[in-house]
């Protein structure tokens, strides 16, 4: 499969990479602040995902593999000989979670912010019906916007991301930047089938905001993540976007994160999964 092209902006210096994956509304934009804050010890890659940046239109839906495809593009060619550390939010998490359990091998340790494991039974029980409800209703709003597009998608768009204080500017929000959703309710692009249930096979560190109506992750999920060796989960009093309502906080956590070592044990069983067929 051809991987969709993307623009990669590479940053700083250090032994170890770490590539950035954005989600919904935003765009590579997204991590400035801590492009800023790693970009002394790390090698910073980040771009922005197919179809999100709307100074490209695109009539169109990326499927699953062609997204994990763009991934794995970048991967290999910021650093073909090490695996690399992922940072990824929202659909960003999606995407990343799907490419990790295709690449494991790939991935040396994974940070995740506000997405764990969104949409399974025990998450959707702890949402309650008025979560679930909102969650539907905000998802089938942009998707219905993507279907759209235009000046009325736009619209749509840019309204659904002030009502949830996304902190991307209006300017460079559009509908186009909604398909995801799209795909998950409208089946575009194929739909996503049956994406592989999440499970990080490699060491993780897990932010998620505290002052939201529903989480996309279930306390039994955040429990058993954080007791395995070499993860930490990381509660923070922001809305969806952590790392811009706290971000010194966030990137302190991170940064001493990387910098803990990872144990035996935690790198034993990564490498088990990478050797897996």
């Amino acid at each position: 499969m051809n991987a969709p092209q993307v623009e990669i902006i590479e940053e700083g210096s250090g032994a170890d990479t770490i590539v950035m994956l954005h989600g919904w509304p935003d765009t590579h934009h997204l991590w400035d602040p801590q492009v800023a804050a790693f970009k002394g010890r790390y090698r910073c890659v980040r771009f922005t995902l197919p179809g999100f940046d709307i100074s490209r239109p695109i009539a169109r839906a990326y499927s699953l593999d062609e997204v994990i495809a763009a991934i794995a593009a970048v991967v290999d060619r910021v650093s073909p000989g090490k695996p690399v550390i992922l940072l990824v939010h929202d659909w960003g998490c999606f995407y990343g979670y799907q490419y990790l359990a295709r690449h494991p091998q790939r991935v040396q340790r994974l940070i995740g912010v506000d997405i764990g494991d969104a949409g399974s039974r025990a998450n959707l029980a702890e949402m309650g019906a008025k979560g679930k409800l909102g969650a539907v209703a905000y998802q089938l709003t942009l998707a219905s916007a993507w279907k759209l597009r235009g000046s009325v998608g736009d619209a749509i768009a840019r309204r659904t991301a002030r009502f949830f204080r996304a902190p991307a500017p209006q300017e460079r929000i559009g509908a186009q930047m909604g398909y995801p959703y799209a795909v998950q309710w409208f089946k575009e692009a194929g739909g996503f089938g049956r994406p592989k249930a999440f499970a990080p096979t490699c060491p993780m560190l897990f932010f998620y905001g505290e002052r939201k109506p529903f989480m996309f992750h279930s306390k039994a999920w955040a429990q058993k993540l954080a007791a395995k060796p070499g993860n930490r989960v990381v509660g923070l009093p922001t809305g969806h976007w952590v790392m811009v309502g706290r971000p010194a906080e966030f990137n302190a956590a991170v940064l001493d994160w990387l910098a803990s070592p990872v144990p035996a044990g935690a790198a034993e069983g990564a490498a088990a999964a990478a050797a897996s067929p």
